[in-house]
């Protein structure tokens, strides 16, 4: 088979995706069926089995080609920033209607009825797309898939843009580092700036080492060094990424405090170095172009 990055590239040795024909070496090609994730997360695994490593998270609402279905676990691609692997199929579905709202909260709960007093269904987390079938009776919106959620913490997608991402990725402080983490349950360095720019409006890649070579960022000259910051540039090493909240302050995921905090960019350089680790490899600037969501 071809060279190819597994986790972005939808082919095995026995299945590929139909456009890949003639690109990659594959026993058959499918046309992929287009489904949404319809539980409030899904786990996108490496393998088919439920203690496999973790690579992502893919939020309620989200659009995946789904190549193939076997024993529980469907193998596909998340549409917005192109992660292959294994999910659960109980995870998704066809929603009656396409989301026009998005949860504007760190987490919310849709319950079976209009009252704070009945159990919870599920808990949406911050980002999740949902399509609302009516408003009410006050406070709740009414789901098209059933059930209600408190009116305040949602907002329609075509409202729901907030350029100071970091102000959105602050709102993540204290969380636990988790690998693949997406969500105030566990989140990564990669997918905190991830979802704080989905919020912005920008379709940001998942990985940091594609994070860094995105052309939708331009390099701050002397960043390397120190010299130039500004909040919202991205601050990247080999395999790790933050945010500087001011000229001086990094707000990041990281496995050292396992959790995400602010601190001094200064001390997170001297802490890889002393461990020899890597140096800062580049900071970069977005200029926050628009893009067309999916």
């Amino acid at each position: 088979m071809n060279a190819f990055d597994p986790r972005l590239t939808a082919a095995r040795p026995d299945i590929a995706a139909a456009h890949l024909r003639g690109t990659v070496d594959a026993k058959a090609f499918v046309t992929p069926q287009l489904l949404r994730v319809t539980a409030p997360t899904a786990p996108l695994r490496r393998e088919p089995v439920p203690d496999a490593p973790l690579d992502t998270e893919a939020l309620a609402g989200e659009p995946v080609a789904v190549y193939e279905e076997r024993e529980g676990w469907v193998w596909g691609q998340l549409l917005r920033d192109g992660y292959v692997g294994y999910l659960p199929a109980e995870a998704l579905g066809r929603p009656s209607l396409p989301p026009d709202h998005a949860v504007t909260v760190p987490r919310t709960f849709v319950f079976p009825g209009p009252s704070i007093k009945l159990p919870p269904l599920s808990a949406l987390p911050y980002a999740a797309e949902i399509a609302v079938a009516a408003t009410g009776p006050a406070p709740f919106a009414r789901l098209a898939d059933g059930g209600f959620v408190f009116a305040r913490h949602i907002a329609p997608l075509r409202a729901w843009r907030d350029r100071d991402f970091v102000a959105t990725a602050e709102r993540f402080l204290g969380v636990p580092y988790l690998w693949g983490g997406k969500t105030v349950l566990g989140i990564d360095c990669s997918g905190l700036v991830q979802v704080s720019l989905r919020a912005a409006g920008v379709n940001w890649p998942r990985d940091t080492y594609r994070q860094e070579q995105s052309p939708a960022a331009a390099p701050v000259a002397g960043g390397e060094q120190g010299h130039g910051l500004a909040r919202g540039d991205l601050v990247y090493w080999k395999g790790h990424v933050g945010i500087m909240v001011d000229a001086e302050r990094l707000l990041h995921a990281n496995a050292h405090h396992m959790m995400v905090v602010i601190e001094p960019l200064i001390d997170v350089v001297e802490r890889s170095l002393s461990r020899g680790g890597w140096p800062i490899t580049s900071v970069k600037r977005l200029a926050f172009p628009k893009t067309a969501g999916v």
